[in-house]
């Protein structure tokens, strides 16, 4: 059954933590076992080697073999263990040194002869039946000057070696034992000291509300990679925060723009039925109604247009227009506003735009009769749409009363109309320069106001260079 992941990060990571030090301490330990049993072995092997060569040369010294049978007990004490197995026995015959205390199974060995030493490549590696190593070898030798062989056959039972490495499997195991307790309590401590930045900013961001957004986490005591996290989090509780703003001043802008129509539309209609009117009196209220009515849905229109840019709901298809032409029925439909104020069009086109007509044309009508509403009665309206390599540039400039740099920077913003603008007779919904940057966000291009030292005022759309044909 698969249990469940602990939710604790400390407690994850000190788990994980105690499992890698459990492997890492296990590997040297078991690296370390095998070199020690490894060493014990070579040890043993070169004991029971050095030793049957003392064999060979005391057989050597003897004049012949019956003194060998004489003084058994030299060669029968010459392994030191006392489970050791000492046999000589001349070829044909019976053994006449005969130690074997385990009566342990001789296995089949190929002597090694006279003319050769005994190495450690002659052995052969058994076990008893209790599991404990065994070491075979078997080895022929000379008595004196005499003719024939003596076969010796040796086996060194690894006893001690058996307990030494016992005891240090159990020392093995207890480190890691100890390893692993040590590893998840300190892992855990230094790991919840380490993450202890994690708390501050949990405490911190539990700060933040819709009524307080202004609180960011903390950067500059953070370690590295949390300073990464807080600066990023910073950043997007600045996004959050923006777009809060915004969207409590669009709701604050749109509810004012709402209510002014709907309380003319309610104190007119009061005021009708406070005593009976005539039929041209009904007329009049109903054609007002009516006016105020269009101005709302004009105003529902650009919100749901507005609202349909931001999630991309919109498609761009575009058509080859001729600017001069497209320019000249601008100032030809707003002909008879500008006259009313005394305005003029100054115009000056050239080239074709690749573009979606109809969001063009509203673009720069809004920027027209922007200018109109606006403009210094009097003065000359500048229309200009060059297109060229780098992209399609359309600009509308007129003479206005002075604008600063930060009023010119939030003219783009929805329902931002200037305070000495609210108390003209052809006051706007404020929406129309947003409208404006919209299209130009859809095209790829941007839109941008810039104000000249002289009190003119220039609109500008730079439209991409694939707009341009």
């Amino acid at each position: 059954m698969k249990l469940p992941a602990p939710q604790s990060l400390t407690a994850r990571t000190a788990i994980l933590f105690t499992l890698v030090s459990c492997l890492v301490v296990s590997g040297l330990g078991l690296y370390l076992y095998t070199s020690a049993k490894q060493a014990l072995e070579t040890r043993a092997d070169y004991t029971l080697v050095g030793r049957v060569e003392r064999f060979r040369t005391l057989l050597q010294d003897l004049y012949n073999v019956r003194q060998m049978e004489q003084r058994p007990a030299l060669f029968e004490s010459m392994l030191g263990n006392e489970q050791d197995v000492r046999i000589f026995q001349r070829t044909g015959e019976k053994p006449f040194i005969d130690v074997n205390p385990d009566r342990m199974t001789v296995p089949s060995l190929t002597p090694v002869p006279v003319d050769r030493e005994v190495s450690v490549g002659a052995l052969h590696a058994g076990t008893r039946a209790d599991g404990v190593g065994v070491r075979w070898v078997s080895a022929l030798a000379t008595v004196g000057g005499q003719a024939g062989t003596v076969k010796i056959t040796a086996a060194y039972v690894m006893t001690q070696e058996s307990r030494m490495l016992a005891v240090y499997r159990l020392r093995v195991m207890g480190a890691i034992a100890l390893a692993a307790l040590l590893s998840s309590l300190l892992g855990f401590l230094l790991l919840r000291r380490g993450l202890s930045p994690l708390d501050v900013m949990r405490k911190r961001a539990r700060q933040v509300s819709p009524a307080n957004l202004a609180v960011r986490l903390p950067e500059e005591d953070m370690p590295s990679e949390l300073r990464q996290l807080a600066r990023t989090c910073n950043a997007m509780l600045d996004r959050i925060q923006s777009g809060y703003e915004h969207l409590s001043q669009f709701s604050s802008d749109l509810a004012h723009e709402i209510r002014t129509p709907v309380n003319v539309l309610a104190g007119q209609t009061q005021v009708a039925l406070t005593q009976p009117r005539s039929a041209a009196e009904y007329e009049a209220l109903l054609a007002s109604n009516l006016e105020e009515l269009t101005r709302i849905t004009h105003i529902v229109e650009n919100i749901l247009f507005l609202s349909r840019t931001d999630h991309g709901a919109v498609t761009l298809e575009r058509q080859p227009i001729a600017l001069a032409p497209e320019l000249e029925k601008t100032a030809e439909y707003f002909e008879g506003l500008a006259e009313e104020r005394g305005m003029t069009f100054e115009i000056e086109a050239s080239g074709a735009a690749h573009v979606n007509a109809v969001m063009y044309r509203r673009a720069v009508n809004n920027l027209v009769i922007n200018a109109i509403r606006y403009g210094d009665a009097g003065t000359r309206i500048r229309l200009t749409a060059h297109s060229g390599p780098s992209g399609l540039t359309v600009t509308v400039e007129n003479q206005c009363p002075p604008v600063t740099q930060e009023e010119a920077e939030r003219m783009f913003r929805r329902f931002y109309r200037g305070d000495a603008s609210r108390s003209l007779p052809t006051e706007s919904s404020g929406l129309g320069l947003a409208i404006v940057a919209a299209i130009m966000d859809i095209h790829g291009g941007n839109a941008r106001v810039e104000t000249q030292g002289d009190g003119r005022i220039r609109f500008r759309l730079d439209f991409p260079a694939g707009s341009a044909e």
